[in-house]
């Protein structure tokens, strides 16, 4: 069973659609009782990093994540803003995030006189696999997905990146620390790699 967690942020309905034609069984629920059922998670989330610290707290969920990621080590997938929440702080906010990884997240930052480019990057983007992991197994060619954000992940190990890609510069935008994982791109939204994306956390993980 994957359980969504709902935070009040992002359409929810749409990961949910893209599991159930990955044939994966899904369920959304904001109560930390239906989280302690869960066999694997997923943390969604568009929107700011202090408002998504603060529906985590609020709804009475930081214990039982903890209780789940670190102690009984399920899989959990941040996906955007969800991934974001995995490292320690965030330039956007005050908030501590969930301290998973050790990270920041930071805003994208540009010379100021190349107008070219816009934040937030939004749109399809390339993401060029740093090591091999079943989150990738059978995707053929290049690997694209639809972003929409303003901020990104940067890592102090560089050992927990599985994929990157390029916005102005290289930046990482696929996380993996054992059974922790992130995207930072919507597989819900990206057609047949998010889809097989999300059937291989579902059936490899």
């Amino acid at each position: 069973m994957v359980t969504i967690i709902d935070l009040g942020m992002g359409n929810l309905g749409s990961i949910q659609n893209m599991l159930k034609k990955a044939g994966a069984k899904a369920t959304i629920s904001s109560e930390a009782k239906e989280l302690e059922k869960a066999e694997k998670l997923i943390l969604p989330g568009v929107g700011a990093f202090d408002y998504g610290m603060k529906n985590l707290k609020e709804r009475g969920l930081l214990e039982v994540l903890n209780d789940k990621v670190i102690c009984e080590r399920i899989p959990i997938l941040g996906l955007c803003l969800g991934m974001q929440l995995f490292s320690k702080r965030s330039e956007e906010g005050q908030l501590p995030g969930l301290g998973w990884l050790d990270a920041e997240t930071v805003r994208f930052k540009f010379d100021p006189s190349d107008t070219r480019l816009k934040i937030p990057h939004m749109g399809w983007n390339t993401v060029q696999i740093s090591q091999e992991h079943p989150l990738f197994q059978d995707m053929q060619g290049e690997l694209r997905f639809y972003f929409v954000h303003s901020y990104h992940v940067l890592c102090r190990d560089k050992g927990v990146e599985l994929g990157r890609t390029t916005y102005g510069y290289e930046f990482t935008s696929v996380v993996r620390r054992e059974n922790i994982l992130g995207t930072q791109f919507h597989p819900e939204k990206s057609h047949r790699f998010g889809m097989a994306l999300l059937r291989n956390f579902v059936e490899k993980l």
